[in-house]
């Protein structure tokens, strides 16, 4: 069985992790058009840099929750033949031991160099203009894709979503595109659905199966279903 899992900002706040979109639409007491934009990095690039800065180093104070824990035993189980796609930029699902995650928005532990695009591993402020790894340019930005910018890897995430056998939808909103989109694909390729989440998404109605409730409770109880079957 090939299974490709969406992961949102959902599953990481039951771990602690702030979503960056509060429901006054702000991120974090920001406007989106201030902190995670190409525009907001060119003509405030310290904000933008403080921003990004406490969110990396604020990973330290957060772990991995029953939710992740249980897609990585999955991963176990099934090894290449599941695939996360995550719209969290954190690195939860490697620290509770996942290895098959792609990070579509990016990564808070990851910098792009605006000068020569390479993308190195990334623990450290970028607010004081480090040099680049590969380039010595001093023009680091957070890896994260901003509104506007093409998400990472969208042609793996599209073959993936042809080949599998059942796709799962996880604390996700279904309102970001193109995320909100994979389940379309996923029936359109006649792949079978499954959404588990807190409350409803905007994309609820295109899924076989919708179940509510934490993530933690409600991943991994799930894997225990789907390793019944599969072994």
């Amino acid at each position: 069985m090939r299974v490709v899992v969406l992961t949102g900002a959902g599953i990481s706040a039951e771990s602690g992790v702030p979503t960056f979109r509060d429901s006054d639409g702000l991120w974090e007491g920001h406007r989106a058009e201030d902190v995670a934009t190409p525009e907001a990095f060119e003509y405030q690039p310290a904000v933008v840099q403080r921003f990004y800065d406490a969110r990396r180093a604020a990973l330290a104070d957060v772990e991995p929750n029953p939710a992740h824990l249980a897609l990585a035993r999955l991963e176990r189980a099934l090894g290449d033949d599941l695939l996360v796609v995550t719209q969290n930029v954190d690195d939860l699902h490697e620290r509770a031991g996942s290895q098959h995650v792609l990070h579509m928005h990016g990564e808070l532990l990851s910098a792009l160099c605006v000068g020569c695009r390479a993308r190195s591993r990334w623990t450290e402020d970028l607010g004081d203009h480090p040099p680049c790894p590969r380039c010595g340019s001093a023009e680091l930005r957070p890896d994260i894709v901003w509104f506007g910018e093409v998400p990472y890897q969208m042609d793996r995430i599209v073959a993936a979503l042809q080949r599998c056998d059942l796709f799962v939808s996880i604390g996700t909103s279904g309102a970001v595109y193109p995320a909100a989109g994979f389940v379309q694909s996923a029936v359109t390729y006649g792949a079978r659905t499954l959404e588990l989440n807190l409350l409803p998404s905007e994309g609820s109605h295109f899924f076989d199966e919708s179940r509510r409730g934490p993530a933690g409770v409600l991943v991994p109880a799930w894997v225990d279903e789907l390793l019944t079957t599969v072994r």
